[in-house]
C-alpha cells in the first residue's frame, strides 16, 4: 500500500497548491489483512431481564455538596496536580487537526476523491492484460475418439484514445496437443500479432468522449476548494465553543464573586440582628439569598463540566483526561471596512462560490454532451495481423509479414429514434438553468451573510460597551448602598447583587458575541487564514491592532 500511498498524497499536494491551501490531507496507513473479521453474523444481543438487575438506593445521610465538589476537582483535575491539560486556543487548534473526529473523516473524504480520480486516470492509461485458457475436447468416428488440449494465450495491450474510441494489441499464442494420432503432427503451435482501433468520428467522439475523465479530475479541485473551507469552518467551530467555555467559567466567577459577598452580607446581617438594628425576617432575606447563590454556584460547575466533556469529544480527547482551558493570549480585533467592500471581497474569494461557478461550466458541457448523442454514430474500424508461418507445425516466434491480414470498416448508424436523447438533452438545458440560478442564488445568499455577519460585528460592540457601563454602574450602586448600609433594606442589597451578577454575566456574553462575530465575518468573506498546524493564522495589521488594544480578559 505504501507506493499507493504515495501517490494519493502527491495528487492531493498538488492539488492543494493549485487552490492556494495550507494543508493537504495525509493517507493514513491501514493493513487491510488488520482488519477484525466478524466471527458470526451477527453479535448476541444483551438485555437482561429485571430481575437480572441491580439497583442500589443512596443513603440519605450522604454528602451532596462534597460529591459535587469531587465531580468539579476531577473535571478539573485539580486533585492530581500536572494531571490535567493545558489547554489554549492555539492548542485547541492543534489538537482537533490531529485528533479530531469530524476532521479526521474529511480528510478520508478528500482522499477517497483523490482515488476517484486515480482510477478514472487509470482506465486511460494503457491497461495489460494476459488471459490463458485451457479447452479439452474430442471427437469420435465409428466409436474411435480422437482427444485434444488446446491452450491459448492471449498478450494484449489496451488503450483509451483522447477523442474517442480505443486501440488494442495482441500476442496471440495458441498450441494443440493431440493425444491419440500418428506419431507425427501430434503438437501444433502458432502466434499472432494483432493491432486493431475502434475511432468514432461523429456520436462519441470530441470532448465528450473524455467527460468522465475531465469531470473527475474537476471534482478534486472541487473538493480540495472544500476541504480548504471546511478546516475555515471547523477553526471557527473549535473557537466558538472554547469561548463558550471561557463564559462559562467567566459566569462561575462571577457567582463565586457573588456568593462571597453575600455570604459577607448574611453574616453582617446576623450581626445587626444580634444588636436590634434589623428584624430577624431581613436577616432571612439574606440567608435564602445565599442558599440561592450556592445552587446556582453549583448547577453553572455542573453545567461547565458537560460542555468541558463535549468539547473533548469534538476534539478526539480522552473523555476521562482532565483539561484546563487558558484565557486568551490574544483578542480579535475589529475590522474597519464598509459593507460594499466586505461584499466584493467575499464574492471574489468565497471558495464555495467558486465551486459554485465552476458547477455551471459543468451543466454547459452536459448540454454539449448531450447533442452530440443526437448526431448519427459513424464509427472507423481496422485491424491488422502478423501470423507465424501456416506451412510450420511450430511457428515459434518467427512471424511472416507475407500472411499479413488486416481490414478496415465503417459503420454508420442513422438517428431515426432519437426520443430518449433528445429528451435527454432538454433535461440538461433545463439543469444549467437551475445550476444558473443556484449559483445566483448562492451569490446572494452570500452578500446576506456577509453583510449580516459585519453588522453583528458592529452590534456586538454596541452591547459590550453598554454592558461594561452596566457593570460599573451597579459596582457604584452596590458600594454605595454598603457604606448607607444602616439606611436601606436588605432587599435592596440583594437586588443590587442580583443586577450586578447579570449584569456582569451580559458583559461576558457580548464579549463571546463580538469574539464569534469577527471569526464570522473572516470566514463569511474567505478571509480566515488557517496555518498548516491548524492554528488562525494572523492578517497583516492584525498584529498592529492586537498591540493597541487592551488586555484581553
Amino acid at each position: 500500500m505504501e507506493s499507493t500511498d504515495r501517490e494519493i498524497a502527491a495528487l492531493i499536494q498538488r492539488r492543494t497548491q493549485d487552490v492556494g491551501g495550507t494543508r493537504s490531507p495525509a493517507p493514513r496507513r491501514a493493513n487491510p489483512e488488520d482488519v477484525e473479521r466478524p466471527v458470526a453474523p451477527l453479535r448476541q444481543t444483551l438485555n437482561p431481564a429485571p430481575n437480572d438487575l441491580r439497583f442500589t438506593p443512596a443513603a440519605e445521610a450522604r454528602d451532596v455538596a462534597a460529591r459535587l465538589e469531587g465531580y468539579t476537582a476531577t473535571a478539573l483535575g485539580t486533585q492530581s496536580p500536572g494531571a490535567a491539560l493545558d489547554l489554549d486556543l492555539e492548542g485547541a487548534f492543534r489538537t482537533a487537526q490531529l485528533s479530531a473526529r469530524d476532521y479526521l473523516n474529511r480528510e478520508e473524504d478528500s482522499i477517497v476523491a483523490a482515488i476517484s480520480l486515480l482510477l478514472e486516470r487509470h482506465q486511460w492509461s494503457p491497461r495489460f492484460f494476459n488471459d490463458t485458457s485451457a479447452q479439452f475436447g474430442g471427437q469420435g468416428t465409428q466409436g474411435r475418439f480422437e482427444h485434444a488440449l488446446s491452450v491459448i494465450n492471449t498478450l494484449r495491450a489496451t488503450k483509451k484514445l483522447p477523442f474517442g474510441g480505443d486501440i488494442e494489441a495482441r500476442w496471440i499464442t495458441a498450441a494443440t496437443q493431440q493425444l491419440r494420432d500418428q506419431a507425427t503432427g501430434r503438437y501444433v503451435q502458432s502466434s499472432q500479432l494483432s493491432l486493431s482501433a475502434n475511432v468514432p468520428l461523429l456520436q462519441g467522439s470530441g470532448e465528450s468522449a473524455r467527460e468522465s475523465l475531465v469531470q473527475a479530475e474537476r471534482e478534486l479541485i472541487y473538493d480540495a476548494r472544500s476541504f480548504e473551507r471546511f478546516r475555515r469552518q471547523f477553526l471557527v467551530q473549535i473557537a466558538t465553543e472554547y469561548f463558550g467555555l471561557l463564559q462559562s467559567r467567566a459566569q462561575i466567577v462571577n457567582q463565586e464573586r457573588q456568593l462571597t459577598s453575600l455570604k459577607k452580607f448574611a453574616e453582617s446581617s446576623a450581626a445587626r440582628v444580634a444588636a436590634g438594628r434589623i428584624s430577624e425576617f431581613e436577616r432571612a432575606i439574606a440567608d435564602n439569598q445565599v442558599l440561592s447563590a450556592t445552587a446556582a454556584l453549583a448547577s453553572q460547575r455542573e453545567s461547565y463540566i458537560l460542555s468541558l466533556d463535549r468539547f473533548k469529544v469534538r476534539l478526539g480527547l480522552p473523555i476521562d483526561r482532565p483539561i484546563d482551558i487558558k484565557p486568551l493570549a490574544f483578542d480579535l480585533a475589529e475590522p474597519s471596512i464598509d459593507l460594499a467592500e466586505a461584499s466584493r471581497l467575499g464574492l471574489e474569494y468565497r471558495l464555495d462560490l467558486q465551486n459554485s461557478r465552476d458547477r455551471v461550466e459543468d451543466a454547459q458541457r452536459g448540454v454539449a454532451n448531450a447533442r452530440n448523442t443526437l448526431l448519427p454514430r459513424l464509427d472507423l474500424t481496422g485491424s491488422v495481423g502478423v501470423p507465424t508461418p501456416g506451412n510450420q507445425r511450430v511457428g515459434g516466434l518467427s512471424f511472416s509479414p507475407d500472411d499479413l491480414n488486416y481490414s478496415a470498416g465503417l459503420l454508420l448508424s442513422l438517428p431515426l429514434d432519437r426520443k430518449s436523447e433528445a429528451l435527454a438533452l432538454r433535461t440538461a438545458t433545463i439543469r444549467l438553468e437551475q445550476s444558473r440560478r443556484q449559483h445566483d442564488k448562492a451569490r446572494d445568499e452570500a452578500v446576506i451573510e456577509i453583510r449580516g455577519s459585519l453588522r453583528n460585528i458592529d452590534l456586538g460592540r454596541f452591547r459590550l460597551t453598554l454592558a461594561e457601563k452596566a457593570v460599573e454602574i451597579n459596582q457604584r450602586r452596590l458600594e454605595e448602598q454598603k457604606l448607607k448600609i444602616d439606611k436601606v433594606t436588605p432587599q435592596s442589597v440583594i437586588d443590587s447583587e442580583n443586577e450586578l451578577l447579570n449584569a456582569e454575566n451580559a458583559r461576558d456574553r457580548a464579549r463571546t458575541d463580538l469574539r464569534v462575530a469577527i471569526l464570522d465575518y473572516l470566514l463569511a468573506t474567505d478571509q480566515l487564514r488557517v496555518a498548516p498546524d491548524g492554528t488562525f493564522e494572523k492578517l497583516p495589521g492584525m498584529e498592529q491592532a492586537a498591540a493597541q488594544a487592551p488586555p484581553v480578559k
